[in-house]
């Protein structure tokens, strides 16, 4: 007697994933009461602005938490809307007190996001805009790693909100923050993804949530030319260039865009940059290369491309990461390069190394899955302390 065996799977029931109210603008986060019927139009508006304050300002996670919202309100909030936090798969935190976070936002979608503190008034936060990158800069870490895809504002968002979780700082404080200042800096180049990153900035902005201001975002760019003004007009962040060389022949090999946007294209995009002036400058951020751009004929054409410009210079000695051909400038190279940049009267600190014993300083970041291995990660922090040493 034969037997027939039915190996076929049924129809798989979708699984409902409710919207998330944390990392919506104002105004989406309205029209999202509106379509959930948990709120008639007339009253979206207020509803919205009595939402953002305890999303934003006090931080909480759970519907039951809004005291003044009537409790069917909340009931209906929760059968319709989440406002959870994505994932932390790895929380470390360095030597220096630097704090790094590996956060999942959706299966196979991770970024890492840094905490620095003791950087602008208080603390910096170094948030991601992309999972993996496409520029391929040959001195950075991340760009081993091929772009996943582009960050939604909600994602951008919920690193400032895990950030501020960890730290403790809900509800907003008005003084003595920790966290006082953004810094796109992390993984991926803001520029691709600017639309997501200015709804995202228009969320940490807003004076009756996060509250964190403009003049304390900074995006930075490989050079993204034709998106500049825009960048400009629609966030008023303040600058920052990721330069790394004075003349196209290096630069095409250290940030490859530059192919694309040679470095006479990127100076007349920069000086066109909407409010720039002496009280809001461009950062440009030059990476110390050992024999690589860091001679002091190099510090002077540097002098002599930003004359002009409202500037100063971030001089970053180069952080190590495996597999990669650099080493650091020598620290005596670094003070004279500086040195040049001073008497030419542009302020050029250098930036002192934090996190590279977690790999969570300039250019070493990297999501989980593309990491190395953790024993791996030790032997490098071993190795950087013994040449420390």
């Amino acid at each position: 007697m034969g037997v027939t065996l039915d190996l076929s799977r049924g129809p798989v029931a979708a699984v409902a994933v409710k919207p998330n109210l944390s990392g919506l603008t104002r105004k989406a986060l309205a029209d999202a009461l509106v379509a959930a019927e948990v709120v008639r139009p007339d009253k979206a508006k207020m509803r919205a602005s009595q939402l953002w304050r305890w999303i934003h300002h006090y931080g909480v996670t759970d519907f039951a938490a809004m005291t003044d919202v009537a409790k069917e309100t909340r009931a209906a909030l929760d059968q319709a809307f989440t406002l959870a936090r994505p994932e932390v798969v790895e929380r470390q935190v360095s030597k220096d007190g630097t704090r790094k976070w590996l956060i999942r936002m959706a299966p196979g979608i991770e970024v890492e996001t840094v905490y620095i503190p003791d950087v602008g008034r208080s603390g910096a936060l170094c948030v991601s805009s992309q999972v993996g990158c496409t520029l391929n800069c040959t001195f950075c870490h991340t760009g081993t790693q091929a772009l996943v895809r582009n960050l939604t504002a909600a994602e951008i968002v919920a690193q400032v909100q895990v950030a501020r979780d960890d730290l403790a700082e809900w509800p907003s404080p008005k003084e003595d923050r920790r966290l006082s200042n953004i810094v796109f800096m992390g993984m991926g180049e803001p520029l691709y993804n600017l639309d997501n990153v200015a709804d995202a900035i228009d969320i940490i902005a807003d004076g009756e949530g996060i509250a964190i201001s403009r003049r304390r975002i900074t995006v930075s760019t490989s050079g993204v030319v034709p998106e500049l003004k825009a960048l400009g007009e629609r966030t008023q962040a303040m600058l920052a260039i990721s330069l790394h060389a004075t003349n196209d022949d290096l630069r095409d090999v250290l940030v490859p865009l530059n192919k694309k946007y040679d470095i006479a294209t990127l100076m007349e995009g920069i000086r066109g940059y909407p409010g720039l002036s002496n009280t809001r400058r461009v950062t440009f951020e030059y990476v110390m290369l050992k024999d690589v751009n860091d001679s002091p004929a190099e510090a002077k054409a540097l002098v002599k491309l930003l004359k002009g410009i409202p500037a100063k210079i971030n001089l970053i000695p180069f952080n190590p990461w495996p597999g990669t051909n650099y080493g650091c400038s020598d620290w005596g190279a670094i003070e004279s390069f500086a040195a040049i940049l001073n008497r030419a009267g542009y302020a050029s600190p250098i930036r002192t190394p934090r996190g590279r014993d977690i790999l969570a300083a300039c250019g070493q970041l990297k999501s989980e899955s593309e990491k190395l291995r953790a024993s791996a990660r030790r032997r490098l922090a071993a190795g950087d302390a013994e040449a420390i040493a």
